[in-house]
């Protein structure tokens, strides 16, 4: 009712009589309108952002190619905060190829790992080492849990598992965005 006292105010004074019966409809009725109108911008502005997007999420998605069709092709179904979490990281990715890099990407969906780099076997190296040949200069292995316990959130159904094996989101992102000539491996605690 702000835009209803708003429309009053506008009216020319003296000549039109705002608590008249006529004109108090028609402003009531316009004013809602305009309340109405303000709620959907306000609206609009939460949903032109990624991070707070909810009821546009599916038109986000489609515009950048999510859900992951690594995830689609193995049947797996991400919750409402997972989703998101993978539109912002796919709104925001920059690229690298350094280990702090790829500790952020995972970071932004929602995993803790560690990386270990590895080499070739060298006569420096201590015996309790693994012997390794030439080829393992480009090979590094991600290291994270065997599973992932997720927080559930209102927008989620109530056929949403609560924890996940296997992490295919991270496997799909770190095996596409990793350097081309390199191979990563995965390993689980």
């Amino acid at each position: 009712m702000i835009h209803a006292d708003l429309l009053k105010l506008l009216l020319p004074p003296a000549s039109v009589d705002p608590n008249g019966p006529s004109i108090g409809a028609e402003l009531v009725a316009d004013g809602a309108a305009l309340d109405r109108a303000l709620g959907y911008a306000e609206q609009a502005l939460e949903e032109s952002d990624p991070r707070t997007t909810a009821a546009l999420l599916a038109d986000w998605e489609r515009v950048y190619g999510l859900p992951d069709p690594v995830l689609v092709a193995a049947g797996i179904s991400q919750s409402f905060q997972e989703r998101r979490s993978a539109l912002v990281a796919k709104v925001t990715f920059q690229g690298g190829q350094s280990v702090a890099f790829y500790l952020a990407l995972a970071a932004t969906l929602g995993y803790t790992i560690t990386i270990t780099e590895c080499h070739p076997e060298t006569t420096e190296d201590d015996t309790e080492y693994p012997v390794r040949d030439e080829q393992y200069r480009f090979v590094w292995i991600v290291n994270a849990a065997l599973y992932t316990v997720r927080d559930l959130v209102t927008e989620d159904d109530t056929e949403m598992a609560t924890a996940v094996w296997g992490n295919a989101l991270l496997e799909s992102f770190l095996t596409r965005y990793k350097p081309a000539h390199t191979l990563v491996l995965f390993a689980y605690t």
